[in-house]
This record gives C-alpha cells, structure tokens and sequence, in this order.
C-alpha cells in the first residue's frame, strides 16, 4: 500500500502542477471532465449496451401499456410486472461496469481529497496537534516517561509556528495533544522528538492549492488506504499517529461558493456534479446509453 500511494502522490501532484496557481473549481472542471471520459471509455467496454437498451424498450412499453389500458386492473398490474422485471434486468446491466469503474474511482477520489478539501493555513489560525502512542508503547522501555507515567515528547517547530500549551496526555486514548498558532504560512515541518526518535507531520501552506493531510498514518494498512497522502511513519516506532486539525477549504464557483455539507468536502460536490453533467453531454459521443 505505502508504495501504491507513493506512485499516485507523484502522478497527482504531476497532474495538478499546472494549476496550483489558480481557482480550485479550474482545476475541478479539467479533473472532472477526464474523469467523465475515463468512466464513459469503461462503461462502454464493459456494459452490455444492446442488453441496456433492449431494457429500456421494454420498461417504456411497460409505461405506455399503463396509459393505454388504464381502465382494466389486469392489464395495469401486467405491466407494473414486466416494468419491474425489465428493471431489474437494467440494474444488473448497469452494474456489471460499476465494478470496473469504482475501484480506480476510489483511489482518485482519495488522492483529490488531500489536493483540494483542506484550506491554506493563515496567519493567526490555530491548530490542535496530536500525537497517539501505539498499544503497549510503554513495554518497549524506549519512551521517558514521568511519575505519573506521562510520556515525554518535546516539539521541533519550523519558524512561523508557535506552541502555546504544554503538551496534554490523555492515557485512556494514549495521546499527546498541544496547541499551535501559524504565526507565518509556509511549507513547514513540524517534530515530535520522543526518546533518541523523531516523528515528523507535515503543515503545508504556501500556495492555496496543495497536498495537505490531516493525518500522518501509522501501520495500519486501512489508515493509510484512508490517509495516502503523507508516508507512513516508521513501523518500529511508537506512535501509531499524528494529526492537525486543517480546515475545510470552499470552492468558488461563478454566482456560487460551495462549501463543506453534512461532512461532504466542497469539492467532492463540485466534481460529481460536474463530473455527471460531462458524462451525459458526452455520452452520445462515445455511443454509450445509460
């Protein structure tokens, strides 16, 4: 999975190099259009097209034959029959290609959600920065602890963060929380040195377009399929974590800004609307029916 994610880091951040410079929903509405074709190419492929149209005849049928005999009970509840038979038949025509599409979706859904759902970090923000210690991080006996059984960790920030708390361990959750003020936006690095090791989490915020993750993942196969956009930390390390809070970032689109709904990124909804949108301006083109 770690190299996975490594390889796809490298072709989004390729990919999107073009437009860090300018408004997110410019580059929504190139990634959505691609992403549009992509999924018009596969379902072409890999659907039965004659088998989705013939459904489509025959739920149409269906409906007219209700218009036509709506005075005789017998016929009507014939043809709801065949109505719902042939849609059956359409939704498994019509998944058939979902499992070629929404696999790749999946992954390119991840790796747009660490480009465009988090905002730049301004000056004056303030972040909760988070360390969490793996279960039995203490039997290893690499870890200074105080009476209280405490760990200790001392912070390495960049200039331009500035913690203004000690650090706050809450030992039924094994974290280790401080809060930081960006003084100085930029691409910067925050340390968590613990023992003679140093757990590094990123804070980027140079440029308003830019991969950014609120979690850096530990071992966990599924954090890092979640989380892909920051390394894993070491396996032989003792944190299983680190995380910032980052805020959402809005996508302004003409006459309208989206914002973040019911926990669904801005952009996500920007990119599926657009993205169904080119599919059915386009599906004539490529001679796919739906």
């Amino acid at each position: 999975m770690s190299l996975l994610n490594s390889a796809l880091r490298r072709l989004f951040d390729l990919l999107l190099l073009p437009f860090q410079s300018l408004p997110a929903a410019v580059g929504l509405v190139v990634v959505s259009l691609l992403a549009a074709v992509g999924m018009l190419w596969a379902f072409k492929r890999t659907s039965n097209q004659a088998g989705i149209e013939a459904a489509k005849r025959r739920i149409h049928a269906g409906i007219f034959e209700i218009r036509l005999f709506n005075d005789s009970f017998r016929q009507i509840w014939r043809a709801q029959a065949g109505i719902l038979r042939a849609n059956l038949t359409y939704l498994r025509y019509s998944l058939v290609p979902m499992l070629f599409i929404l696999p790749p979706l999946v992954f390119v859904v991840a790796q747009l959600q660490f480009q465009y759902a988090y905002a730049q970090p301004a000056a004056g923000d303030r972040t909760v920065l988070e360390a969490t210690f793996a279960p039995g991080w203490e039997k290893a006996g690499t870890v200074p602890a105080s009476a209280s059984g405490k760990p200790r960790a001392t912070l390495e920030l960049p200039a331009g963060l500035v913690a203004e708390t000690p650090a706050l361990w809450i030992p039924s959750q094994r974290t280790l929380s401080w809060r930081l003020r960006v003084e100085q936006p930029g691409d910067q690095t925050i340390g968590i040195r613990i023992g003679d090791r140093l757990y590094e989490k990123s804070f980027d915020g140079s440029r308003p377009l830019e991969r950014r993750s609120p979690v850096r993942p530990g071992r966990s196969w599924l954090d890092q399929f979640v989380y892909p956009a920051e390394r894993p930390l070491p396996s032989d390390g003792v944190l299983d974590r680190v995380t910032v809070d980052l805020e959402p970032a809005a996508v302004a689109l003409p006459g309208w800004t989206v914002r973040e709904m019911a926990g669904v990124p801005a952009w996500m909804t920007v990119f599926f609307l657009l993205s169904i949108v080119f599919a059915f301006a386009l599906r004539r083109r490529f001679g796919v029916t739906f």
